[in-house]
Protein backbone atom coordinates (compact mmCIF):
# COMPACT_ATOMS: atom_id res chain seq x y z
CA UNK A 1 0.00 0.00 0.00
CA UNK A 2 3.27 1.97 0.78
CA UNK A 3 4.22 2.40 -2.79
CA UNK A 4 0.31 2.99 -3.92
CA UNK A 5 0.34 5.82 -1.90
CA UNK A 6 3.50 7.12 -2.95
CA UNK A 7 2.31 6.86 -6.87
CA UNK A 8 -1.18 8.60 -5.36
CA UNK A 9 0.44 11.38 -3.78
CA UNK A 10 3.22 12.40 -7.02
CA UNK A 11 -0.02 12.27 -9.03
CA UNK A 12 -2.24 14.03 -6.95
CA UNK A 13 0.66 17.17 -6.71
CA UNK A 14 0.78 17.90 -10.26
CA UNK A 15 -1.22 18.75 -13.09
CA UNK A 16 1.56 17.96 -15.94
CA UNK A 17 0.51 15.12 -17.42
CA UNK A 18 4.35 14.13 -18.62
CA UNK A 19 5.36 14.06 -14.83
CA UNK A 20 1.61 11.69 -14.13
CA UNK A 21 2.80 9.30 -17.24
CA UNK A 22 6.93 9.09 -15.86
CA UNK A 23 5.32 8.33 -12.34
CA UNK A 24 2.76 5.60 -13.54
CA UNK A 25 5.45 4.10 -16.18
CA UNK A 26 8.00 4.28 -13.16
CA UNK A 27 5.41 2.21 -10.85
CA UNK A 28 4.10 -0.33 -13.83
CA UNK A 29 7.82 -1.22 -14.20
CA UNK A 30 8.86 -2.54 -10.52
CA UNK A 31 5.27 -3.30 -8.75
CA UNK A 32 4.23 -6.65 -8.58
CA UNK A 33 1.97 -8.02 -10.82
CA UNK A 34 -1.53 -8.24 -8.61
CA UNK A 35 -0.36 -4.63 -7.74
CA UNK A 36 -0.25 -3.56 -11.36
CA UNK A 37 -3.77 -5.37 -11.96
CA UNK A 38 -5.86 -4.02 -9.39
CA UNK A 39 -4.17 -0.05 -9.93
CA UNK A 40 -4.80 -0.84 -13.47
CA UNK A 41 -8.52 -1.73 -12.66
CA UNK A 42 -9.19 0.95 -9.67
CA UNK A 43 -7.79 3.90 -12.61
CA UNK A 44 -10.26 2.25 -15.09
CA UNK A 45 -13.58 2.73 -12.93
CA UNK A 46 -13.51 -1.01 -11.62
CA UNK A 47 -13.48 -1.30 -7.70
CA UNK A 48 -13.81 -4.06 -5.33
CA UNK A 49 -17.29 -4.57 -3.93
CA UNK A 50 -18.60 -2.40 -0.90
CA UNK A 51 -18.63 -4.48 2.13
CA UNK A 52 -19.17 -2.12 4.43
CA UNK A 53 -22.07 1.16 4.18
CA UNK A 54 -20.64 4.71 4.79
CA UNK A 55 -22.93 5.02 7.61
CA UNK A 56 -20.72 2.90 9.39
CA UNK A 57 -17.73 4.21 8.56
CA UNK A 58 -18.92 7.69 9.66
CA UNK A 59 -19.89 6.27 12.67
CA UNK A 60 -17.00 3.40 13.84
CA UNK A 61 -14.78 6.92 12.61
CA UNK A 62 -15.87 9.57 15.42
CA UNK A 63 -16.19 6.94 17.85
CA UNK A 64 -12.40 6.17 17.26
CA UNK A 65 -11.77 9.92 17.21
CA UNK A 66 -13.46 10.45 20.07
CA UNK A 67 -15.97 13.05 18.72
CA UNK A 68 -19.79 13.30 18.10
CA UNK A 69 -20.90 12.07 14.97
CA UNK A 70 -22.38 15.46 14.38
CA UNK A 71 -18.68 17.25 13.80
CA UNK A 72 -17.67 14.63 11.76
CA UNK A 73 -20.82 15.37 9.41
CA UNK A 74 -20.49 18.77 9.46
CA UNK A 75 -16.10 18.74 8.61
CA UNK A 76 -17.64 16.48 5.54
CA UNK A 77 -18.60 19.43 3.11
CA UNK A 78 -15.47 21.25 4.23
CA UNK A 79 -13.01 18.92 3.57
CA UNK A 80 -15.27 17.92 0.20
CA UNK A 81 -14.48 14.05 0.30
CA UNK A 82 -15.95 11.28 2.85
CA UNK A 83 -13.02 8.85 2.82
CA UNK A 84 -10.64 11.72 3.65
CA UNK A 85 -12.67 13.39 6.12
CA UNK A 86 -12.68 10.12 8.35
CA UNK A 87 -8.18 10.08 7.21
CA UNK A 88 -8.21 13.01 8.65
CA UNK A 89 -10.19 12.97 12.10
CA UNK A 90 -8.87 9.74 13.51
CA UNK A 91 -6.04 9.45 15.75
CA UNK A 92 -2.34 8.73 14.55
CA UNK A 93 -1.72 5.15 13.47
CA UNK A 94 -0.09 2.95 16.81
CA UNK A 95 1.77 0.86 14.57
CA UNK A 96 2.68 0.61 10.85
CA UNK A 97 2.52 -1.65 7.92
CA UNK A 98 4.19 -2.84 4.71
CA UNK A 99 1.31 -4.99 3.19
CA UNK A 100 0.56 -4.47 0.09
CA UNK A 101 -2.15 -2.94 -2.50
CA UNK A 102 -3.87 -6.19 -3.69
CA UNK A 103 -3.54 -7.37 0.05
CA UNK A 104 -5.49 -4.93 1.16
CA UNK A 105 -7.95 -5.37 -1.74
CA UNK A 106 -8.33 -9.08 -0.77
CA UNK A 107 -8.76 -8.36 2.79
CA UNK A 108 -11.67 -6.07 2.26
CA UNK A 109 -13.13 -8.38 -0.10
CA UNK A 110 -12.85 -11.23 2.38
CA UNK A 111 -15.58 -9.01 4.77
CA UNK A 112 -18.52 -10.10 3.20
CA UNK A 113 -17.94 -13.49 4.98
CA UNK A 114 -17.38 -11.58 8.42
CA UNK A 115 -20.42 -10.45 10.75
CA UNK A 116 -21.20 -6.87 12.06
CA UNK A 117 -19.40 -7.11 14.85
CA UNK A 118 -16.05 -8.35 13.42
CA UNK A 119 -16.31 -6.16 10.37
CA UNK A 120 -16.28 -3.16 12.68
CA UNK A 121 -13.20 -4.46 15.24
CA UNK A 122 -11.30 -5.43 11.67
CA UNK A 123 -11.59 -1.53 10.03
CA UNK A 124 -10.57 -0.22 13.30
CA UNK A 125 -7.49 -2.25 13.33
CA UNK A 126 -6.68 -1.45 9.94
CA UNK A 127 -7.05 2.00 10.74
CA UNK A 128 -4.68 1.86 13.19
CA UNK A 129 -1.69 0.55 11.31
CA UNK A 130 -2.31 2.92 8.45
CA UNK A 131 -0.17 6.24 8.12
CA UNK A 132 -3.17 9.09 6.57
CA UNK A 133 -2.40 9.06 3.19
CA UNK A 134 -2.94 5.18 2.98
CA UNK A 135 -6.48 5.51 5.27
CA UNK A 136 -7.30 7.49 2.40
CA UNK A 137 -7.00 5.60 0.00
CA UNK A 138 -8.06 2.55 2.41
CA UNK A 139 -11.33 4.07 2.19
CA UNK A 140 -11.26 5.00 -1.03
CA UNK A 141 -10.93 1.57 -2.00
CA UNK A 142 -14.55 0.95 0.43
CA UNK A 143 -16.71 4.18 -0.50
CA UNK A 144 -15.70 5.15 -4.27
CA UNK A 145 -13.08 5.53 -7.01
CA UNK A 146 -10.13 7.67 -7.69
CA UNK A 147 -10.80 10.95 -9.17
CA UNK A 148 -7.47 11.95 -9.22
CA UNK A 149 -7.00 13.53 -13.43
CA UNK A 150 -5.87 10.24 -14.61
CA UNK A 151 -7.49 9.47 -17.86
CA UNK A 152 -7.54 5.74 -19.29
CA UNK A 153 -5.60 7.58 -22.21
CA UNK A 154 -2.47 8.63 -19.73
CA UNK A 155 -2.88 5.15 -18.35
CA UNK A 156 -2.49 3.63 -21.38
CA UNK A 157 0.19 5.67 -22.56
CA UNK A 158 1.80 4.99 -19.19
CA UNK A 159 1.86 1.31 -19.58
CA UNK A 160 3.51 1.61 -23.13
CA UNK A 161 6.39 3.03 -21.77
CA UNK A 162 6.85 0.39 -19.08
CA UNK A 163 6.11 -2.76 -21.70
CA UNK A 164 6.65 -1.66 -24.74
CA UNK A 165 3.67 -2.34 -26.08
CA UNK A 166 2.06 -0.56 -28.95
CA UNK A 167 -0.50 2.24 -27.19
CA UNK A 168 -3.28 1.28 -29.15
CA UNK A 169 -3.36 -2.49 -28.72
CA UNK A 170 -3.15 -1.92 -25.28
CA UNK A 171 -6.03 0.47 -25.43
CA UNK A 172 -8.15 -2.47 -27.10
CA UNK A 173 -6.73 -5.11 -24.41
CA UNK A 174 -7.95 -2.61 -21.74
CA UNK A 175 -11.69 -2.68 -23.43
CA UNK A 176 -14.52 -5.23 -21.93
CA UNK A 177 -15.95 -6.67 -19.01
CA UNK A 178 -12.80 -8.10 -17.45
CA UNK A 179 -12.11 -7.67 -13.84
CA UNK A 180 -9.06 -8.43 -11.42
CA UNK A 181 -11.09 -11.65 -10.51
CA UNK A 182 -11.69 -12.97 -13.98
CA UNK A 183 -8.04 -12.18 -15.43
CA UNK A 184 -4.51 -11.49 -14.71
CA UNK A 185 -1.57 -8.69 -15.34
CA UNK A 186 -0.17 -11.57 -17.38
CA UNK A 187 -3.39 -12.29 -19.54
CA UNK A 188 -4.60 -9.03 -19.66
CA UNK A 189 -1.25 -7.67 -20.84
CA UNK A 190 1.49 -9.47 -21.60
CA UNK A 191 -0.28 -12.80 -23.24
CA UNK A 192 -0.44 -13.35 -27.13
CA UNK A 193 -3.87 -11.65 -27.39
CA UNK A 194 -5.30 -14.01 -30.46
CA UNK A 195 -8.78 -15.10 -28.84
CA UNK A 196 -9.11 -11.97 -26.91
CA UNK A 197 -12.32 -11.68 -25.37
CA UNK A 198 -15.03 -12.00 -28.31
CA UNK A 199 -17.22 -9.47 -26.34
CA UNK A 200 -14.32 -6.65 -26.42
CA UNK A 201 -14.98 -3.60 -27.69
CA UNK A 202 -12.86 -1.02 -29.94
CA UNK A 203 -11.75 2.19 -28.04
CA UNK A 204 -14.19 4.56 -28.86
CA UNK A 205 -13.18 7.65 -31.43
CA UNK A 206 -14.03 11.22 -29.92
CA UNK A 207 -14.94 14.16 -31.76
CA UNK A 208 -13.61 17.62 -30.59
CA UNK A 209 -16.57 20.90 -30.26
CA UNK A 210 -16.33 23.06 -33.50
CA UNK A 211 -16.05 26.53 -32.09
CA UNK A 212 -14.50 28.14 -35.30
CA UNK A 213 -16.62 28.85 -38.82
CA UNK A 214 -16.59 25.43 -40.59
CA UNK A 215 -14.94 27.43 -43.48
CA UNK A 216 -11.97 27.23 -41.59
CA UNK A 217 -11.50 23.25 -42.09
CA UNK A 218 -11.03 23.74 -45.98
CA UNK A 219 -12.40 22.45 -49.29
CA UNK A 220 -16.00 21.16 -48.21
CA UNK A 221 -15.66 18.05 -50.05
CA UNK A 222 -13.01 16.44 -48.09
CA UNK A 223 -15.98 16.42 -45.34
CA UNK A 224 -18.33 14.08 -44.81
CA UNK A 225 -21.96 15.44 -42.97
CA UNK A 226 -24.21 13.36 -40.89
CA UNK A 227 -26.79 14.53 -38.04
CA UNK A 228 -25.37 14.32 -34.76
CA UNK A 229 -28.03 11.85 -33.04
CA UNK A 230 -29.04 12.76 -29.11
CA UNK A 231 -29.09 9.22 -28.02
CA UNK A 232 -26.27 6.94 -26.41
CA UNK A 233 -23.14 6.18 -28.61
CA UNK A 234 -22.49 2.68 -28.86
CA UNK A 235 -20.78 -0.27 -30.43
CA UNK A 236 -22.62 -3.54 -31.37
CA UNK A 237 -20.46 -6.67 -32.08
CA UNK A 238 -21.48 -9.86 -33.71
CA UNK A 239 -18.61 -12.16 -32.85
CA UNK A 240 -18.76 -16.04 -32.19
CA UNK A 241 -22.32 -16.28 -33.32
CA UNK A 242 -23.55 -14.04 -30.04
CA UNK A 243 -23.54 -10.23 -30.11
CA UNK A 244 -22.85 -7.66 -27.45
CA UNK A 245 -23.87 -4.09 -26.82
CA UNK A 246 -21.28 -1.08 -25.16
CA UNK A 247 -21.62 2.20 -23.97
CA UNK A 248 -19.24 4.88 -24.69
CA UNK A 249 -18.01 4.96 -21.33
CA UNK A 250 -17.13 1.04 -21.32
CA UNK A 251 -20.79 -0.55 -20.19
CA UNK A 252 -22.17 -3.71 -21.15
CA UNK A 253 -25.14 -2.47 -21.96
CA UNK A 254 -26.34 -5.71 -23.82
CA UNK A 255 -29.95 -6.93 -21.68
CA UNK A 256 -31.10 -3.25 -21.63
CA UNK A 257 -31.71 -3.36 -25.14
CA UNK A 258 -32.95 -7.12 -26.34
CA UNK A 259 -33.98 -5.79 -29.38
CA UNK A 260 -30.42 -5.21 -30.87
CA UNK A 261 -29.99 -9.02 -30.80
CA UNK A 262 -32.08 -9.45 -33.74
CA UNK A 263 -29.24 -8.10 -35.54
CA UNK A 264 -27.81 -11.62 -35.96
CA UNK A 265 -30.60 -12.54 -38.02
CA UNK A 266 -29.34 -10.04 -40.54
CA UNK A 267 -25.65 -9.19 -40.54
CA UNK A 268 -23.10 -11.56 -40.82
CA UNK A 269 -20.92 -12.92 -37.86
CA UNK A 270 -17.43 -10.75 -37.53
CA UNK A 271 -19.44 -7.07 -37.83
CA UNK A 272 -18.76 -4.54 -35.31
CA UNK A 273 -20.64 -1.24 -35.93
CA UNK A 274 -20.23 1.97 -34.30
CA UNK A 275 -23.35 3.82 -33.71
CA UNK A 276 -26.07 6.10 -32.10
CA UNK A 277 -28.36 3.77 -30.11
CA UNK A 278 -32.18 5.91 -29.96
CA UNK A 279 -35.72 5.21 -29.34
CA UNK A 280 -37.59 5.20 -32.76
CA UNK A 281 -41.11 5.80 -34.18
CA UNK A 282 -40.80 4.14 -37.51
CA UNK A 283 -39.38 7.28 -39.44
CA UNK A 284 -37.15 9.63 -36.99
CA UNK A 285 -35.48 9.40 -33.79
CA UNK A 286 -38.19 10.05 -30.77
CA UNK A 287 -36.72 12.11 -27.53
CA UNK A 288 -34.20 11.31 -25.69
CA UNK A 289 -36.89 11.43 -22.59
CA UNK A 290 -38.03 8.07 -24.12
CA UNK A 291 -34.69 6.89 -24.16
CA UNK A 292 -33.74 7.99 -20.62
CA UNK A 293 -36.88 5.89 -19.41
CA UNK A 294 -34.60 2.79 -20.27
CA UNK A 295 -31.14 3.59 -19.89
CA UNK A 296 -31.06 2.57 -16.26
CA UNK A 297 -33.12 -0.42 -16.18
CA UNK A 298 -31.59 -4.18 -16.46
CA UNK A 299 -34.74 -5.74 -17.88
CA UNK A 300 -37.02 -4.00 -19.95
CA UNK A 301 -41.07 -4.47 -19.26
CA UNK A 302 -43.12 -5.42 -22.63
CA UNK A 303 -44.55 -1.65 -22.20
CA UNK A 304 -41.19 -0.11 -22.52
CA UNK A 305 -40.38 -2.19 -24.98
CA UNK A 306 -43.64 -1.29 -27.58
CA UNK A 307 -43.59 2.68 -26.14
CA UNK A 308 -40.33 3.08 -26.62
CA UNK A 309 -38.67 0.50 -28.97
CA UNK A 310 -35.12 1.53 -30.21
CA UNK A 311 -32.61 1.00 -32.79
CA UNK A 312 -28.98 1.59 -33.64
CA UNK A 313 -27.82 4.13 -36.46
CA UNK A 314 -25.03 2.87 -37.45
CA UNK A 315 -22.16 5.51 -39.02
CA UNK A 316 -19.28 3.85 -38.85
CA UNK A 317 -17.93 -0.09 -40.01
CA UNK A 318 -15.44 -1.06 -38.07
CA UNK A 319 -14.95 -4.83 -38.27
CA UNK A 320 -15.88 -6.48 -41.30
CA UNK A 321 -15.96 -10.39 -41.65
CA UNK A 322 -13.37 -10.40 -38.83
CA UNK A 323 -11.06 -7.69 -40.09
CA UNK A 324 -10.44 -4.59 -38.50
CA UNK A 325 -10.99 -1.73 -41.09
CA UNK A 326 -9.75 1.00 -38.38
CA UNK A 327 -7.13 2.06 -40.39
CA UNK A 328 -9.28 1.96 -43.64
CA UNK A 329 -10.43 5.64 -44.83
CA UNK A 330 -13.83 7.25 -43.49
CA UNK A 331 -14.62 7.15 -47.12
CA UNK A 332 -14.19 3.10 -47.53
CA UNK A 333 -15.85 2.00 -44.50
CA UNK A 334 -18.76 4.19 -45.27
CA UNK A 335 -19.10 2.84 -48.72
CA UNK A 336 -18.73 -1.09 -46.98
CA UNK A 337 -21.24 0.08 -44.04
CA UNK A 338 -24.11 1.22 -46.92
CA UNK A 339 -23.17 -1.82 -48.88
CA UNK A 340 -23.82 -4.41 -45.70
CA UNK A 341 -27.31 -2.60 -44.57
CA UNK A 342 -28.59 -1.43 -48.15
CA UNK A 343 -30.82 -4.66 -48.27
CA UNK A 344 -32.05 -4.92 -45.04
CA UNK A 345 -35.69 -5.47 -44.13
CA UNK A 346 -37.78 -2.97 -42.18
CA UNK A 347 -37.77 -4.92 -39.10
CA UNK A 348 -33.82 -5.23 -38.60
CA UNK A 349 -32.53 -2.93 -35.61
CA UNK A 350 -30.11 -1.27 -37.48
CA UNK A 351 -30.36 1.67 -40.12
CA UNK A 352 -27.42 3.63 -41.98
CA UNK A 353 -27.20 7.39 -40.50
CA UNK A 354 -27.67 9.54 -43.05
CA UNK A 355 -25.10 11.37 -44.90
CA UNK A 356 -26.15 14.68 -45.70
CA UNK A 357 -25.03 16.16 -48.95
CA UNK A 358 -23.74 19.67 -49.56
CA UNK A 359 -21.27 21.40 -52.20
CA UNK A 360 -20.95 24.95 -49.72
CA UNK A 361 -20.10 25.57 -46.15
CA UNK A 362 -22.73 28.27 -46.20
CA UNK A 363 -25.03 25.66 -47.71
CA UNK A 364 -24.94 23.46 -44.71
CA UNK A 365 -24.95 26.02 -42.16
CA UNK A 366 -28.36 26.84 -43.61
CA UNK A 367 -29.46 22.32 -43.04
CA UNK A 368 -27.82 22.70 -39.38
CA UNK A 369 -30.69 25.10 -38.36
CA UNK A 370 -32.90 21.92 -39.26
CA UNK A 371 -31.12 19.97 -36.41
CA UNK A 372 -34.01 20.07 -33.56
CA UNK A 373 -36.52 19.03 -36.58
CA UNK A 374 -34.66 16.21 -36.97
CA UNK A 375 -34.35 15.52 -33.22
CA UNK A 376 -30.64 16.32 -33.37
CA UNK A 377 -28.02 18.09 -31.33
CA UNK A 378 -26.31 19.45 -34.74
CA UNK A 379 -24.12 18.49 -37.17
CA UNK A 380 -20.37 15.68 -37.28
CA UNK A 381 -18.22 16.58 -39.47
CA UNK A 382 -15.35 13.96 -40.54
CA UNK A 383 -12.77 13.97 -42.80
CA UNK A 384 -13.34 11.71 -45.74
CA UNK A 385 -9.68 10.01 -45.72
CA UNK A 386 -9.82 10.03 -42.00
CA UNK A 387 -9.11 6.41 -39.82
CA UNK A 388 -10.91 5.58 -37.06
CA UNK A 389 -8.45 6.81 -34.39
CA UNK A 390 -8.04 6.02 -30.46
CA UNK A 391 -10.02 8.77 -27.82
CA UNK A 392 -10.32 12.44 -28.75
CA UNK A 393 -8.02 13.36 -31.51
CA UNK A 394 -8.23 17.21 -32.85
CA UNK A 395 -8.04 17.79 -36.56
CA UNK A 396 -10.06 15.12 -38.22
CA UNK A 397 -13.82 14.88 -36.05
CA UNK A 398 -15.66 17.68 -35.29
CA UNK A 399 -19.08 18.31 -33.62
CA UNK A 400 -20.99 20.80 -34.45
CA UNK A 401 -24.06 21.26 -32.26
CA UNK A 402 -26.00 24.00 -32.01
CA UNK A 403 -26.37 27.06 -29.81
CA UNK A 404 -28.53 26.08 -26.32
CA UNK A 405 -31.67 26.88 -25.30
CA UNK A 406 -31.05 29.52 -22.77
CA UNK A 407 -33.82 31.25 -20.26
CA UNK A 408 -33.71 33.40 -17.09
CA UNK A 409 -34.08 32.09 -13.67
CA UNK A 410 -34.02 32.44 -9.82
CA UNK A 411 -31.11 31.27 -7.40
CA UNK A 412 -33.35 30.07 -4.43
CA UNK A 413 -30.70 27.71 -2.93
CA UNK A 414 -27.46 26.74 -2.81
CA UNK A 415 -24.76 23.95 -1.59
CA UNK A 416 -20.90 23.63 -1.39
CA UNK A 417 -19.14 21.95 -3.52
CA UNK A 418 -17.14 18.40 -2.97
CA UNK A 419 -12.49 18.00 -3.56
CA UNK A 420 -11.21 21.27 -4.58
CA UNK A 421 -14.50 23.24 -4.32
CA UNK A 422 -15.41 21.92 -0.83
CA UNK A 423 -15.34 25.72 0.39
CA UNK A 424 -17.50 27.05 -2.21
CA UNK A 425 -20.89 27.21 -2.61
CA UNK A 426 -21.44 26.17 -6.39
CA UNK A 427 -24.41 23.62 -6.37
CA UNK A 428 -27.84 25.86 -7.31
CA UNK A 429 -31.25 25.61 -7.64
CA UNK A 430 -33.39 27.82 -9.64
CA UNK A 431 -36.55 28.90 -10.21
CA UNK A 432 -38.92 30.93 -12.50
CA UNK A 433 -42.48 32.34 -11.75
CA UNK A 434 -46.00 31.14 -11.69
CA UNK A 435 -47.87 34.49 -10.89
CA UNK A 436 -45.69 35.59 -7.50
CA UNK A 437 -44.56 31.90 -6.58
CA UNK A 438 -41.17 31.24 -7.68
CA UNK A 439 -41.34 27.43 -8.68
CA UNK A 440 -37.92 25.64 -8.86
CA UNK A 441 -37.28 23.45 -11.82
CA UNK A 442 -33.63 22.96 -12.07
CA UNK A 443 -30.20 22.25 -10.59
CA UNK A 444 -26.61 23.60 -11.88
CA UNK A 445 -23.07 23.52 -10.87
CA UNK A 446 -21.19 24.92 -13.92
CA UNK A 447 -20.59 27.67 -16.11
CA UNK A 448 -18.92 30.30 -13.65
CA UNK A 449 -15.35 31.93 -13.64
CA UNK A 450 -13.72 30.87 -10.08
CA UNK A 451 -13.81 34.90 -9.57
CA UNK A 452 -17.91 34.73 -9.70
CA UNK A 453 -17.77 31.35 -7.57
CA UNK A 454 -16.33 33.39 -4.68
CA UNK A 455 -18.27 36.23 -5.12
CA UNK A 456 -21.52 34.21 -5.03
CA UNK A 457 -20.32 32.37 -1.71
CA UNK A 458 -19.36 35.57 -0.15
CA UNK A 459 -23.04 36.70 -1.06
CA UNK A 460 -25.00 32.90 0.08
CA UNK A 461 -23.18 33.57 3.83
CA UNK A 462 -24.37 36.52 4.20
CA UNK A 463 -27.86 35.96 2.65
CA UNK A 464 -28.83 32.95 4.48
CA UNK A 465 -32.72 32.50 5.23
CA UNK A 466 -32.91 28.66 6.46
CA UNK A 467 -30.65 25.90 6.54
CA UNK A 468 -31.61 22.42 5.22
CA UNK A 469 -28.63 20.13 6.25
CA UNK A 470 -25.97 21.22 3.84
CA UNK A 471 -28.44 22.86 1.79
CA UNK A 472 -28.93 26.81 2.15
CA UNK A 473 -32.38 28.57 1.25
CA UNK A 474 -31.20 32.38 0.05
CA UNK A 475 -32.79 35.59 -0.44
CA UNK A 476 -34.10 35.47 -4.44
CA UNK A 477 -32.35 38.61 -5.44
CA UNK A 478 -30.15 36.79 -7.96
CA UNK A 479 -30.53 36.53 -11.67
CA UNK A 480 -28.64 33.55 -14.04
CA UNK A 481 -29.15 32.32 -17.31
CA UNK A 482 -29.31 28.83 -17.79
CA UNK A 483 -28.51 27.37 -20.77
CA UNK A 484 -29.72 23.30 -21.69
CA UNK A 485 -29.81 21.18 -24.83
CA UNK A 486 -33.08 19.69 -24.39
CA UNK A 487 -36.42 20.09 -22.04
CA UNK A 488 -39.01 17.37 -21.61
CA UNK A 489 -41.76 16.83 -19.14
CA UNK A 490 -41.34 15.42 -16.02
CA UNK A 491 -44.18 14.43 -13.28
CA UNK A 492 -41.70 13.76 -10.69
CA UNK A 493 -40.79 17.79 -10.63
CA UNK A 494 -43.71 20.79 -9.11
CA UNK A 495 -42.95 22.77 -12.31
CA UNK A 496 -43.70 19.73 -14.81
CA UNK A 497 -40.57 19.79 -16.54
CA UNK A 498 -36.73 18.80 -16.57
CA UNK A 499 -33.66 20.35 -18.58
CA UNK A 500 -31.00 17.86 -20.18
CA UNK A 501 -27.79 19.25 -19.38
CA UNK A 502 -28.59 22.23 -17.66
CA UNK A 503 -25.41 25.05 -16.47
CA UNK A 504 -25.04 28.57 -16.00
CA UNK A 505 -23.78 30.41 -19.04
CA UNK A 506 -24.27 33.81 -17.59
CA UNK A 507 -24.69 35.65 -14.03
CA UNK A 508 -27.51 38.41 -15.25
CA UNK A 509 -26.45 41.09 -12.82
CA UNK A 510 -27.86 43.46 -15.29
CA UNK A 511 -31.51 41.85 -14.87
CA UNK A 512 -33.80 42.62 -11.81
CA UNK A 513 -35.90 39.45 -10.53
CA UNK A 514 -38.45 40.42 -11.55
CA UNK A 515 -37.77 40.09 -15.25
CA UNK A 516 -36.92 36.42 -14.79
CA UNK A 517 -38.86 33.81 -16.87
CA UNK A 518 -42.03 32.34 -16.11
CA UNK A 519 -42.98 28.40 -15.90
CA UNK A 520 -45.20 29.57 -19.28
CA UNK A 521 -41.99 30.67 -20.78
CA UNK A 522 -40.77 26.90 -19.80
CA UNK A 523 -43.65 25.30 -21.11
CA UNK A 524 -43.88 27.20 -24.70
CA UNK A 525 -40.01 26.33 -24.77
CA UNK A 526 -41.11 22.56 -23.80
CA UNK A 527 -44.17 22.80 -26.72
CA UNK A 528 -41.40 24.13 -29.58
CA UNK A 529 -38.47 21.79 -28.91
CA UNK A 530 -39.59 19.18 -26.32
Amino acid sequence: MRDFATLFATLDQTTKTTLKTKALAEYFTRAADEDKLWTIALFSGRRPKRAVTTTQLREWAAESAGVPLWLLEESYPIVGDLAETIALILPPAETCSDLSLSYWINWLRSLSNVSPEDRKMLILTAWNQLETTERFLFNKLITGGFRIGISQKLMTRALAQATGQDEASLAHRLMGGWTPESTSYHALIEAEDKAADLSRPYPFYLAHQLDDLPENLGNPVDWQAEWKWDGIRGQLILRGGGHHVWSRGEELITDRFPELARARDFLPDGTVLDGEIVTWDGTQPMSFNTLQKRIGRKTVPKKLLKDAPVILLAYDLLEDNGHDLRDTPLAQRRARLDALLQDLPSEAPVRPSQIIPFDSWQGLTQVRTRSRDMRSEGLMLKRRDSPYLVGRKKGDWWKWKLDPLTIDAVMIYAQQGHGRRATLFTDFTFAVWQGNELVPFTKAYSGLTDAEFNKITAWVRKNTLQRFGPVRQVRPEHVFEIAFEGIFESPRHKSGVALRFPRMSRWRQDKPVQEANTLEDLRAILAAHG
